[in-house]
C-alpha cells in the first residue's frame, strides 16, 4: 500500500497550510477532521480506534501516533523483530531493535527511558524502554516521521491537545487560536403583527386616499394593495434609498415619491385595522 494523501476531498487552501505552514491549528474543525480521516486512509488505519492524538510541538499543532496507529501498522506492514539488545547506561535504559517489514527493508531503533520513570519500579522501566524501541522501529519502517506517544512526555516545550471529534479544539495551550468555520447568516423571520404594531410613518407623511393607494403598481409585481406586509416592507425601504440618489430627474423623484406614499399609506391602514381588532 502506497503512503500518499489522497487529496481529492480536501480543498486546495487547507492542504497548503498542511504541506507549508504544518500547522493544524490554521484549519477549521470540518478541514482538520477531513485531514484526520485522510491520513488514516492512506495508512490503511481505523480512525474510529483514533490511532493518532493532536499536540503542540514548536507553537504548531500536529499529530503523534499512539498504541493503536503502530499496532495497526506493524501488522499492515508486517513489521516483525529480529533483535532486542538492553543496557544500563548510569541513570538510563538503553534499547536497541532491529527489525524488517514484509517488504525486506531492514532498520535499527532505539527506546531510552530513565530508571526512575515507572516510579522506580525496574522491570516496568525496562518494558517501557523496549515499547518505545519498538514504536520508534515501526514508525521509521512505515516512513513516518511522527512522534510516538512514548516519546511526547520526554519533551519539554510538547503539550497535548484535546480535540473533539468534530475537530474542534476544546483544550488549548495559550497562543493556539482556533479557527471556527463561518457560519451562515440565520435569516430573520418576518412577523407582520409585530412590524405593523411598531410602525410609524413619517412626521410630514400625508395618507392618499386608500382606494387611489391599492391602485398604484410595481413595475414587477401589480398592484401594492394585493401585496403582502413583508413585501411592501422591502419595497418601501428600496424606495426610501432610492430617494436618496442626488441625480434623480424631477420626474423620477416625483414617481418614486408617489409610490413610497402609497405604500405607506397601505402599511398605516393595515396598521389600523390591527389595533382595531383588539
Amino acid at each position: 500500500m502506497e503512503n500518499k494523501l489522497s487529496t481529492k476531498n480536501i480543498d486546495e487552501s487547507a492542504l497548503e497550510q498542511i504541506l507549508i505552514g504544518g500547522d493544524l491549528s490554521r484549519l477549521s474543525p470540518a478541514q482538520r477532521l477531513q485531514y484526520y480521516k485522510l491520513i488514516c486512509e492512506s495508512l490503511g488505519l481505523n480512525p474510529l480506534t483514533k490511532p493518532f492524538d493532536y499536540i503542540v510541538l514548536n507553537g504548531k499543532l500536529t499529530l503523534y501516533a499512539k498504541k493503536d496507529a503502530t499496532d495497526q501498522l506493524r501488522s499492515i506492514k508486517g513489521v516483525s523483530i529480529d533483535d532486542v539488545d538492553l543496557k544500563e547506561v548510569g541513570d538510563n535504559f538503553i534499547v536497541k531493535v532491529k527489525g524488517h517489514d514484509s517488504s525486506g527493508r531492514s532498520d535499527v531503533e532505539i527506546g531510552v527511558v530513565r530508571k526512575s520513570d515507572m516510579q522506580g519500579n525496574t522491570a516496568n522501566s525496562q518494558m517501557k524502554a523496549v515499547t518505545k524501541a519498538k514504536r520508534r522501529l515501526t514508525l521509521s519502517l512505515c516512513g513516518l516521521g511522527w512522534l510516538d506517544e512514548t516519546e511526547v512526555e520526554t519533551i519539554p516545550d510538547a503539550k497535548p491537545v484535546v480535540v473533539s471529534e468534530t475537530g474542534e479544539i476544546i483544550e488549548s495551550p495559550a497562543g493556539i487560536p482556533e479557527i471556527h468555520e463561518p457560519q451562515p447568516a440565520k435569516k430573520l423571520v418576518f412577523n407582520e403583527e409585530t412590524f405593523l404594531k411598531n410602525f410609524n410613518p413619517p412626521k410630514d407623511f400625508n395618507p392618499m386616499p386608500l382606494d387611489e393607494a391599492k391602485k398604484v403598481e410595481s413595475e414587477k409585481d401589480g398592484a401594492y394593495g394585493s401585496m403582502e406586509t413583508e413585501k411592501l416592507f422591502y419595497r418601501m425601504n428600496s424606495l426610501i434609498k432610492q430617494l436618496k440618489n442626488n441625480h434623480l430627474s424631477p420626474e423620477e423623484a416625483d414617481l418614486i415619491s408617489l409610490k413610497l406614499n402609497a405604500i405607506l399609506t397601505i402599511l398605516l391602514d393595515r396598521k389600523m385595522s390591527i389595533e382595531s381588532a383588539v
